[in-house]
């Protein structure tokens, strides 16, 4: 049996809130020591169906710096999931069941922190891909909702797709 937070819910302003109060207590582990911090995932777009799990984002310069942020956010609840991070980031979840998940991406390795930005941002401007992209996400988990990893994995391939309109999109600006 899935998660009870791995159902889509309704858009809920209260995510902006929750996003807030947590990157305080994030920037405040952090110091001087990030360059942005950004609510990222379905939760940081109005109108989205989502899983009410708040995706927290953080820049820092290098990549040799980011472990030294996971004992202090242990302190905060999070629990660093080597498993799930990449070259690109350091990923953590808080809570039981988890309420947020939290990235650390690198200027100096990969484009995670820019691929998140754009299909956010590109999502918010353009309705009729943001309700696409919420019709694939029900369609995902009507096919298999007990398989979350499945649910994750499939959606890459429409993640592509509107990472790749956003692309085009920057680049006619």
């Amino acid at each position: 049996m899935p998660e009870l937070n791995s159902i889509l819910v309704p858009y809920s302003e209260k995510w902006i809130l929750d996003y807030q109060e947590e990157a305080e207590k994030i920037k405040n582990v952090f110091g001087n020591n990030y360059i942005d911090i950004q609510h990222i995932g379905s939760t940081s777009i109005p109108n989205m169906l989502s899983k009410p799990i708040i995706d927290v984002a953080v820049l820092i310069a290098s990549s040799e710096n980011a472990n030294d942020f996971i004992a202090p956010l242990e302190k905060l609840g999070y629990v660093y999931k080597p498993e799930i991070s990449s070259p690109e980031r350091h990923f953590f979840k808080k809570g039981s069941p988890t309420k947020y998940h939290l990235s650390i991406a690198y200027t100096d390795k990969g484009s995670y922190w820019k691929r998140q930005i754009l299909f956010r941002d590109y999502l918010i401007q353009h309705d009729e891909a943001r309700k696409e992209y919420e019709q694939y996400k029900l369609n995902l988990l009507r096919e298999d909702a007990t398989i979350d990893r499945s649910y994750k994995g499939n959606k890459e391939e429409f993640v592509q797709k509107i990472l790749s309109l956003a692309e085009k999109s920057e680049n006619t600006k």
